[in-house]
């Protein structure tokens, strides 16, 4: 994880950006305080500097002696920091000035030194002391503080033998002290750097704090949760977080490390109860092959019970004619003289009774073959053979039932990889099952058509009583017959669907009653599946 989008990258972020705010702030008035103050006292200095001057004055005010006046001024505008130091008499005129050139001088009541007593036309003295004072700018462009101290006529002054004043005449005139803030400001300046240099140096030293407190306390836990996290992902379920804090975060890491040990034990449980389950699955599964082998067994045994009254009557008649030629023949041989055309009538019949002999040995054997219980061969078998051998096991059963078999094959072997005994129980499945659909006779064809170069299919039409639509549905499942009691397993159709879904092809049927039914199978000529499986 990059180092920007960390949560202890985001947490040292939001206490740095909190510290510097409260940090400035408090510097600035911190600042703003000490520069309201620092103007505070050097107003007072002022109008103490201003009542000083006054007071040393006062003396010689009373006996009129102005050379001492101007002598006092002089000297103590000389100190530092006094621009220039004042006296106005009551027409504004300028008596006394540490200027010498101002002296003389009318001031207008609008200027800033008349302003403070000469508002809206009339005389007022301020009250308070910080009303009496003003800043301005000097032509050289620094600030300037004036401090204006009136003179009042006080009893010594109309009791006064020299220059007596009316005694209704309050004010005399004004002192007006005007001292540089140029030291101040820069002292200010000074104060300032200062105050946020150490604003900053407190910054770094404590944001230096913060971030070994977070890097070890929350940023080196949270690494170690999260990889322990990535631990859980990758199936190391042995992780434990080593946090021995007993914070919130050790907690947390305490909770891990137990939901840690119950996902391992469940975990554990699941690989056993996988292991037991694969047990059983594998158990069950060999049950439902023995049952669906057992299954296809007795279906083969039900298709057998059925064709076994016809093969009966197949076999009946070639042995009753062998039983005949074979009497026949007795009598003859008995003979001690038997000429040319005896011998010859003889050899006739024995042929005869070869030929009656292999077609039973013919019908005995297609009836074994089909009956063989050995399932799970698969090989490349040619088709059209397997489905001839299943014509000539039913072909007598057609005739009992006046059905007349229509055959559309191809001349050629086709040649399909399939266990051609599955496929011939298959096939003898559908066609009885389409011959007790004729009770009364009909048409029974089988189509084999190759449809493309990896496929074939194989139609079972016959001309029977058909299948009502309800119950087309249900004629896969086992079990499922519209037979009588007694006349039907109802595993028929379930066994064909079985074959053909194990030989990875499909089935499907159409049919309508009293217009007939034609199933349809659909098979790959390799079909993609494990052919050492046994079924």
């Amino acid at each position: 994880m990059k180092i920007f989008q960390s949560l202890a990258f985001k947490l040292f972020i939001l206490i740095f950006i909190l510290i510097l705010g409260i940090t400035g702030i408090f510097s600035t008035l911190i600042i703003r305080w000490q520069t309201q103050k620092c103007l505070q006292i050097s107003m007072e200095n002022a109008l103490k500097t201003s009542d000083l001057i006054k007071r040393a004055t006062h003396y010689s005010m009373l006996h009129n002696r102005r050379d001492d006046i101007y002598q006092i001024i002089k000297m103590l505008g000389q100190q530092p920091g006094i621009e220039v130091i004042r006296i106005y008499n009551k027409r504004g005129e300028i008596t006394f000035s540490t200027i010498p050139h101002e002296v003389g001088k009318v001031m207008s009541v609008e200027s800033e030194a008349c302003n403070v007593c000469h508002r809206s036309g009339k005389i007022t003295v301020p009250a308070e002391a910080t009303q009496l004072t003003r800043i301005f700018h000097s032509t050289d462009g620094y600030e300037v503080l004036g401090a204006i101290n009136p003179i009042k006529n006080e009893e010594s002054c109309y009791n006064a033998n020299c220059h007596a004043h009316k005694k209704e005449q309050t004010i005399l005139g004004v002192f007006d002290v005007m001292i540089s803030l140029k030291d101040m400001r820069r002292n200010i300046e000074k104060l300032t750097k200062i105050q946020y240099a150490s604003g900053i140096a407190m910054l770094l030293i404590i944001s230096i704090f913060v971030l070994i407190f977070i890097w070890k306390f929350v940023n080196i836990p949270l690494r170690k949760l999260t990889y322990g996290t990535r631990e859980i992902m990758n199936g190391n379920l042995d992780f434990r977080l080593d946090l021995s804090s007993k914070d919130e975060i050790g907690l947390l890491a305490e909770s891990f490390n137990k939901m840690t040990e119950r996902l391992k034990q469940a975990h554990e449980e699941l690989l056993n109860w996988a292991k037991t389950l694969e047990q059983k699955v594998n158990e069950k599964t060999a049950e439902l092959q023995r049952a669906h082998a057992y299954m296809l067994q007795i279906e083969k045994m039900a298709s057998l019970g059925k064709l076994s009254a016809t093969v009966a009557h197949e076999l009946n008649n070639p042995l009753e004619g062998i039983l005949t030629y074979a009497k026949l023949l007795k009598r003859k041989l008995q003979n001690e003289k038997i000429n040319e055309d005896e011998k010859e009538e003889i050899l006739n019949e024995l042929s005869i009774i070869i030929d009656e002999t292999a077609r039973c040995g013919n019908i005995v054997k297609n009836l074994l073959l089909f009956s063989k219980q050995k399932v799970g061969e698969f090989k490349d078998e040619d088709i059209c053979q397997v489905i001839k051998r299943s014509v000539n096991l039913i072909s007598h059963h057609l005739q009992m039932n006046n059905i007349k078999l229509e055959l559309d094959i191809p001349e050629n072997p086709v040649f399909i990889f399939c266990d051609a005994q599955q496929i011939e129980q298959m096939l003898i499945a559908m066609e009885i099952n389409s011959i007790e659909a004729m009770p009364d006779g009909g048409t029974l064809k089988i189509e084999l058509k190759e449809i493309d170069s990896d496929k074939i299919q194989i139609k079972v039409i016959d001309t029977g009583v058909g299948i009502p639509e309800e119950i087309l549905p249900h004629i896969f499942e086992p079990f499922f017959t519209t037979k009588k009691e007694g006349k039907g397993t109802g595993l028929g159709l379930a066994v064909v669907y079985g074959i053909v879904e194990r030989h990875a092809g499909k089935i499907s049927v159409e049919s309508k009653v009293n217009h007939g039914t034609t199933f349809t199978v659909t098979l790959p000529k390799k079909p993609n599946i494990n052919y050492d499986e046994k079924i």
